[in-house]
């Protein structure tokens, strides 16, 4: 059985998405899902960057634009209303701000950034050449354990984005990997499996099974997303991110409303 939600779709608002909802909402009908999310990227807080979020003066215009969808396809699809915030140390309050002003099915964390170095930005990928590697894992690691101890997000996004250009460490990551998995549980946070890995470098869904055993083993529940910013990626290889969480031992896939779980879901 596919996973029949959608977590993790984008809008043009953030700058580096194409298609209309109704378009996104249209595909995910046409393929079978009977629920998704739309979740895009929050108003940066440490600086404003039109490539890469929504404006805050956009943040009303992000969710008339969401609930009209939901209107429109009542009768064919359940639309959830998320956003995407990032995590960013010392602006903390600041992302709280925003997230309280409008009301939300569920709440995505990410981190892309590791101090002001987008080190997922194609623009700023020659970094990686004068960068550690394991330094960079390392604090990418930590800056996702400190986003989860901030208690601000329902789920956390692609949680080893650091591979997206296909950059590894050298050394063995299992420990940090399994700390990881002791913060995840004990804040509550679910993580995401986000099949836009494919479609990037790195050739990979994140997170990587290796990574997704252990946080299986701890009990961390999972929800699915494409990440789509095209509405061709809808639902994109879920079959493979199915496949990839029953390989690491998962045997349900959890659900959102008024950022609470509601219901968990049998992946077979």
């Amino acid at each position: 059985m596919l996973p029949y939600s959608d977590y993790h779709l984008h809008t043009p608002l953030c700058g580096h998405a194409s298609g209309e909802p109704q378009a996104y909402v249209k595909q995910a009908i046409k393929i079978g899902l009977t629920e998704i999310g739309f979740s895009d990227h929050a108003p940066l807080v440490s600086h404003k960057d039109s490539t890469i979020s929504m404006d805050h003066s956009q943040l009303p215009i992000y969710h008339h634009m969401i609930e009209s969808v939901r209107a429109e396809f009542e009768d064919e699809i359940k639309v959830m209303v998320g956003i995407e915030a990032d995590y960013i140390p010392g602006f903390e309050e600041r992302t709280k701000a925003i997230l309280k002003q409008y009301p939300y099915d569920y709440v995505i964390g990410s981190v892309h950034f590791i101090e002001k170095w987008g080190f997922d930005d194609p623009i700023q990928m020659k970094e990686w050449n004068i960068r550690d590697v394991n330094e960079v894992y390392h604090d990418y690691n930590r800056l996702l354990r400190k986003s989860a101890l901030a208690r601000m997000f329902d789920i956390l996004a692609h949680i080893d984005l650091v591979k997206k250009f296909d950059f590894h460490p050298t050394v063995d990551m299992t420990a940090e990997i399994e700390e990881n998995a002791r913060v995840f549980k004990k804040t509550g946070v679910v993580i995401e499996i986000n099949t836009s890995g494919l479609r990037k470098p790195a050739k990979e869904i994140y997170p990587s099974l290796h990574d997704l055993k252990l946080y299986c083993a701890k009990g961390v529940p999972i929800t699915f997303g494409s990440d789509a910013h095209n509405p061709k990626d809808v639902g994109a290889d879920f079959d493979k991110g199915r496949d990839l969480a029953l390989a690491a031992g998962y045997k349900e896939y959890v659900l959102f409303e008024k950022r609470k779980i509601t219901r968990t879901v049998p992946l077979a």
